[in-house]
C-alpha cells in the first residue's frame, strides 16, 4: 500500500515507503525520511499509537526533518497499511504485546540501522509509547533518549466501567476460552476519527480531526475499530509489568514523558508515578491538552515542541525539568 496524500496533507517529500517481513514473515509498512537541513541530528523512529497510521503523522515528520532529524516510521501489525491477522480487518487485534517487541527488533535491524543515520531516539505515543518503554529496558539498547506522549500505563477512570480486577479476569477467561478474536464489550468497526468531532476524546483541534477524517474517507482500508478482547489481555499485561515498582528503576534510558492534562484515554497519574521513579528523566503536563498531544491545536503544540526541544538540547544523560 503506497502513501496516501491529500491537499491538506501532502506527504513530505523524499519518501521512501514499503514494507519489511515481521519475525513471523508477516509483511508491515514503514517509510522514512532524510532530515531537510543539516547537520544531522540523527533519527527520531516514531511508535505510533493504537489505531494510527503513518500518513496521521506527516505534519510532525515535517516538523522534526526542519529540526534536522531523519525519520522512520512503521504501522504496526493489525492496523494501517500493515498485515492484519483476522477476517474483519477493522478488529484492533494482536496476540501479546511481545508481538509488538519483536516487530521493534525487526524494523530496527532491517530499516533503521542499515539506513538511517545515528544517533537513535523515539518519539511515542499512547500505545506506541507502552511498546517503546517496553524496550527502553532492554539490554544493548539501539535508543540514547526517548520523548514519550501521553504512554499507556493504565486506563482513565472513565475507561473502567467495572473493577479493574474484573476486566482483567474477564479477557483472561476470555482468552483462554477462545474469544481472543471479539471485540471487547461494546466494540464496532468504526474508526474514532470516522465519528463527530464534538465530544471526542482525542484533540481539541477541530481542522486537524477533520484531517485525520478526510484521510480515512480517501482510504478506508487504514482504519481500524475497537480493540479484541486479546488486545485488551495484552495492554493490561503490559500496563502491570511497566507499573511494577521495579521497572523503571531498570530503565537506563533518559527520556522526557509528557503527559495531557485533558486526557480521558489514558491515566495521567500512572504516568506521573512512572516518571517519579525513573532514575534519568522528565516529566511534563500540558494542562490544556487531550490525549493526542501532536494532534493539537497550534498553541499546545508549540508547548510540547518547546519541551521536546529543550530536553533533548541538554547534555546526554542528564534529566532535565522544563515546564510548558
Amino acid at each position: 500500500m503506497n502513501l496516501v496524500g491529500l491537499a491538506r496533507n501532502p506527504i513530505p517529500s523524499g519518501a521512501v515507503c514499503d514494507f519489511f517481513s515481521a519475525h513471523d514473515g508477516v509483511p508491515l509498512r514503514y517509510a522514512r525520511w532524510e532530515a531537510t537541513r543539516t547537520p544531522t541530528r540523527g533519527t527520531i523512529v516514531i511508535f505510533q499509537g493504537r489505531g494510527e497510521f503513518i500518513e496521521k503523522y506527516f505534519e510532525v515528520v515535517a516538523d522534526l526533518r526542519r529540526r534536522g532529524f531523519a525519520v522512520a516510521t512503521h504501522d504496526w501489525r493489525g492496523q494501517g497499511g500493515s498485515h492484519r491477522p483476522l477476517a474483519n480487518r477493522f478488529k484492533g487485534h494482536v496476540g501479546s504485546f511481545s508481538e509488538f517487541d519483536h516487530d521493534v527488533v525487526r524494523f530496527m535491524k532491517e530499516v533503521v540501522l542499515p539506513n538511517c543515520p545515528p544517533p537513535y531516539l523515539a518519539l511515542a505515543h499512547s500505545m506506541g509509547g507502552n511498546i517503546a518503554l517496553r524496550a527502553a529496558s532492554a539490554p544493548n539498547s539501539w535508543f540514547e533518549r526517548m520523548v514519550v506522549c501521553a504512554p499507556m500505563l493504565g486506563f482513565h477512570r472513565s475507561k473502567i466501567l467495572i473493577p479493574q480486577s474484573l476486566a482483567r479476569a474477564y479477557v483472561e477467561i476470555g482468552a483462554l476460552l477462545g474469544a481472543g478474536g471479539h471485540y471487547v464489550p461494546g466494540g464496532n468497526d468504526l474508526p474514532t476519527e470516522a465519528g463527530k468531532f464534538a465530544n471526542n476524546s482525542l484533540t481539541s483541534d477541530e481542522e486537524r480531526f477533520a484531517r485525520n477524517r478526510q484521510i480515512l474517507e480517501a482510504m478506508p482500508e487504514l482504519g481500524l475499530g475497537s480493540p479484541t478482547i486479546s488486545w485488551l489481555r495484552g495492554a493490561y499485561r503490559s500496563n502491570h509489568m511497566l507499573m511494577n515498582l521495579d521497572y523503571a528503576l531498570r530503565v537506563q534510558i533518559p527520556m522526557l514523558l509528557v503527559s495531557a492534562g485533558g486526557d480521558r484515554i489514558v491515566s495521567t497519574p500512572n504516568i506521573e508515578v512512572f516518571a517519579s521513579r525513573l532514575k534519568v528523566g522528565a516529566h511534563v503536563l500540558i494542562a490544556r491538552s487531550e490525549h493526542e498531544i501532536l494532534q493539537e491545536r497550534d498553541d499546545i503544540r508549540a508547548q510540547f515542541w518547546a519541551a521536546f526541544d529543550a530536553y533533548l538540547g541538554v547534555a546526554a544523560g542528564t534529566a532535565v525539568s522544563v515546564s510548558p
